[in-house]
């Protein structure tokens, strides 16, 4: 199962190569980019070129590209509304297609291999309207990330009804969205139902997981074994699985943990995970 970590956990920092080097020490073979402008300003050119660099002097593979949340420098603070492909309004829908294919140009530069992407904003319900504008939306970024050689990956949220496992089931059955796989966030499916009845829905179109915990109550993003999810039961659902997925360590802010001590919980953490699998198939 391939290591991955996001750089979620560095978040409020601008990335740079010191902080890439923190992740690979801590025994990532993949990284996940966190595309949020002051994070990782997909918009300037020399910082994108500046992440290139590093990526191809490293051994660890650019696995991922989180999909903007919000299109301002302040990550929604300021009042920006959120990147939602399948708001009611037609101008919204188009801007925020529009945004997403910004921060998918840097797959020219960054051989990204796959883009996460949320479907709908918090408080968006399920109906035949967001069924429809969730393929539309889906659609049309398949055909622009194709040529990047960049696969889209299906968030399963929290926040609304529309990115729930089976609803997102239905828009790739309908819309015979057979080459769209799903990225499965063990926090957010923990709040909204278990991750092994995640598992069990979305099954082989798992192609990446987010790996975190919470106490079921909010998307904390807390380390592994630091909430409520069985991690035995869900590695070992993973593992299960014909083609395991990538595993992608989504933590919260790093906090006090920096430089040599986050990259050894970061790979005591990796170890925890494989022996919590071990366990159970024990």
């Amino acid at each position: 199962m391939l290591r991955g970590i996001s750089t979620h956990i560095f978040r409020a920092q601008r990335l740079n190569g010191g902080l890439l080097d923190c992740l690979a020490a801590g025994g990532a073979q993949s990284i996940e980019v966190f595309a949020t402008r002051q994070h990782f300003d997909y918009n300037n050119r020399q910082h994108v070129q500046e992440i290139a660099d590093w990526f191809a002097s490293a051994t660890v593979q650019p696995w991922s590209l989180h999909a903007p949340i919000f299109a301002d420098a302040e990550n929604g603070r300021g009042g920006a509304p959120a990147v939602n492909v399948i708001h009611a309004e037609k101008a919204r829908r188009i801007d925020a297609m529009d945004e997403i294919k910004r921060a998918l140009e840097s797959a020219e530069i960054i051989p990204f291999r796959h883009m996460v992407l949320h479907l709908g904003e918090r408080g968006d319900t399920w109906s035949p309207r967001a069924l429809e504008h969730g393929m539309t939306a889906v659609e049309h970024l398949r055909a622009f990330a194709r040529p990047l050689g960049v696969q889209i990956l299906l968030e399963n949220l929290e926040v609304n009804e529309v990115a729930r496992p089976r609803n997102l089931l239905e828009i790739l059955q309908i819309g015979h969205l057979d080459d769209i796989g799903v990225c499965l966030d063990f926090g957010h499916a923990h709040i909204t139902g278990g991750v092994d009845d995640a598992i069990g829905i979305l099954g082989e179109r798992i192609r990446s997981c987010h790996v975190h915990d919470n106490q079921g109550d909010r998307d904390s993003h807390l380390w592994p074994g630091e909430g409520t999810i069985r991690w035995g039961d869900a590695m070992a659902a993973l593992n299960a699985l014909p083609q395991p997925p990538a595993t992608v360590l989504e933590l919260g802010s790093a906090g006090s943990d920096s430089g040599s001590k986050l990259s050894d919980r970061l790979r005591h953490t990796f170890e925890w995970l494989d022996g919590q699998a071990a366990q159970t198939q024990r």
